[in-house]
């Protein structure tokens, strides 16, 4: 057996979250102790831990807890990636960085983001069975009337753009006109992976500086440069994240070239199973984020060391 893990963002974050496993896993309810310490409150709490202020910190400690019982149970994996905010969970399981440096550099970097998103406010939409090529010539025309930009290569068929509005409207019209039908808002007010995040990426590149990493213990696949992350690239590779794309689907490609016969999604929902999905035909895949899919796991006599 050889694992592959995929770390979940934002998104698919929901009430109660974690609440199941800190009853009844015990290295669970020890990380979210250690997180309470790090952080001085109390991450037990369902309303500190699902207050939309703590949703990127309280991510990370959902994977981090889940990823420690897998480690537990079924060892290492032979790489992992993870989408956006995911990778920061990515490098705290492989001990790049290190879970009381990791916490307060998540936290800020939630400020960061949402202080941009305010100074400059933008739009984000879904777009459904366009290749590339497409999506990139409908945001340079879209760039005539306003700033639009490709933002996440989830699949070969889905990609996110983001920008002002009047970039992504007159996007969006010039793919209708090219026989795509479905353009799906999202519900953003800021624009990530684009430069609209400039500001953000400008006062993480300053709060790295004090951040120590070391290199993974096994590969982390970088959204941004489809590398995995060492010691010398990473600090640059997330400043950059924060303005630049994501191509999850072409880590995802990195990964099963590592033989990984199993992935596992860890965090909330089962976003990146979907996107993965068209890819992993010979692949067992599971997604954990409480205790009933954590049994799932665990009730695979293949999986179980």
């Amino acid at each position: 057996m050889k694992l592959g893990y995929l770390f979940s963002g934002q998104g698919k974050q929901f009430a109660g979250m974690g609440q199941d496993l800190y009853q009844q896993e015990p290295i669970y309810r020890q990380t979210i102790e250690e997180a309470s310490q790090i952080l001085g409150k109390d991450m037990s709490d369902s309303k500190i831990f699902d207050d939309p202020a703590n949703t990127q910190v309280s991510i990370v400690i959902l994977s981090t807890g889940i990823y420690r019982i897998l480690a537990h149970d079924l060892g290492q994996p032979v790489g992992a990636t993870g989408l956006s905010l995911g990778e920061y969970s990515g490098l705290i399981a492989a001990d790049s960085l290190s879970f009381e440096d990791g916490l307060p550099l998540v936290g800020d970097r939630n400020h960061y983001m949402d202080q941009a998103g305010q100074h400059y406010p933008g739009k984000m939409a879904a777009v459904l069975k366009a290749n590339a090529n497409l999506v990139d010539e409908a945001c340079r025309v879209g760039s005539k009337v306003g700033p639009v930009y490709p933002a996440n290569y989830n699949t070969d068929t889905q990609i996110v753009i983001g920008g002002s509005a009047a970039g992504l409207n007159a996007a969006t019209e010039y793919l209708h006109e090219h026989g795509i039908k479905r353009v799906v808002p999202l519900k953003m007010t800021v624009a990530s992976h684009t430069p609209f995040m400039q500001e953000a990426s400008d006062e993480l590149s300053k709060r790295l500086q004090t951040v120590n990493f070391q290199d993974p213990d096994f590969p982390v696949f970088s959204n941004t440069i489809i590398k995995p992350f060492t010691r010398l690239n990473v600090k640059q590779t997330l400043v950059n994240q924060l303005v630049n794309p994501t191509h999850f689907n072409e880590c995802l490609k990195e990964l099963l070239n590592l033989d990984a016969n199993v992935l596992i999604e860890i965090g909330p929902g089962d976003t990146l199973m979907k996107f993965a999905k068209p890819l992993i035909c010979n692949a067992d895949k599971f997604h954990v984020d409480s205790v009933e899919t954590l049994n799932q796991v665990r009730s695979n006599k293949k999986l179980v060391k």
